[in-house]
């Protein structure tokens, strides 16, 4: 038998190296990157071990401002699948550095873009005409969606599907992944409904520096009496500061809530002087965290803010 000619040698060693380091399906790994820790964590979960999932906005960083870091424009342009807030939370940065990476697959349309607000039930939807006087508004509606566990169920569902369409081969596990998820999210929806069926109505008003809790307080029957913004992005003022003061007083408020990236000086004025506590809400999972566990961490501390000791 003739010898076999060192090309075909070297392509069937290349063969073997590359079946080695592929997985099963032949594809190489599904590329995630995701704009916010709520959404990197839900990613997480539903992708498993058939996707890696990459962050850009800091669990810390507000995600309305954040610097487009060279760096990012590489990540997308690796990326297979985008995930994203919407509803113009990353306006100010994320078409940027989309334009830039020159990935078409991500561009809206096409089906690596995953607009996680088109799975939702939105709050705030502007009634009529927006201008920039009325502050750092969002039409479309209000973007925080991420801190009410239902509505991540809905958004979980979602990502499944669209992972399956990415990635057929692992379809039914990344469903599977995702119907986990929702259910998680769901039952620490309920289990927290329960506990705060336990507040008095007269405990359940809070104030708020931006309009970041309008979801919690619809899921878990509480009221965001007045914000520390006048409008929503412009910074409080004297006369405003003493609404405020007056609203916190008048209604007997016990808390004020407000996310780790906003200042504390105007909430340590107004706990000065009314007695009400404050409470800093780490505003997204963390990357070592599960994003049930985080919202745990984030309505315990609500709760307990709210809660007559």
């Amino acid at each position: 038998m003739k010898s076999l000619p060192n090309t075909m040698k070297l392509l069937i060693i290349l063969a073997f190296a590359l079946a080695m380091v592929l997985p099963a399906s032949g594809l190489a790994e599904v590329r995630i990157v995701a704009t916010v820790g709520d959404l990197a964590a839900m990613a997480r979960e539903v992708a498993g071990g058939d996707a890696v999932v990459d962050l850009l906005a800091r669990p810390s960083e507000d995600p309305h401002f954040v610097d487009p870091k060279p760096s990012y424009v590489r990540r997308l342009a690796r990326a297979d699948v985008l995930v994203y807030t919407g509803v113009d939370l990353e306006i100010g940065w994320l078409p940027t550095l989309l334009i830039g990476s020159r990935n078409a697959a991500l561009q809206p349309g096409q089906p690596g873009n995953f607009d996680a607000s088109h799975h939702v039930v939105l709050q705030g939807v502007a009634a009529g005409p927006v201008d920039r006087s009325m502050g750092d508004v969002h039409p479309g509606g209000n973007p925080h969606y991420t801190t009410d566990p239902r509505q991540m169920a809905r958004v979980a569902l979602a990502f499944g599907q669209t992972m399956g369409r990415i990635d057929p081969d692992n379809a039914p596990a990344y469903r599977e992944r995702a119907r986990n998820f929702a259910r998680d999210c769901i039952r620490t929806a309920q289990r927290w409904e329960e506990h705060f069926a336990q507040l008095p109505a007269n405990a359940r008003k809070f104030v708020s520096y931006h309009e970041a809790f309008n979801y919690v307080a619809s899921w878990l029957g509480l009221e965001d009496v007045i914000r520390i913004e006048p409008k929503p992005g412009i910074a409080p003022n004297p006369r405003h500061v003493a609404r405020v003061v007056e609203a916190i007083k008048s209604q007997k408020i016990r808390l004020i809530l407000q996310s780790e990236y906003y200042p504390l000086s105007t909430a340590n004025i107004l706990a000065q002087q009314t007695g009400a506590k404050i409470v800093v809400i780490a505003a997204q999972t963390r990357e070592d965290q599960r994003y049930v566990e985080h919202i745990d961490h984030v309505v315990s501390l609500i709760f307990e803010g709210l809660h007559e000791h």
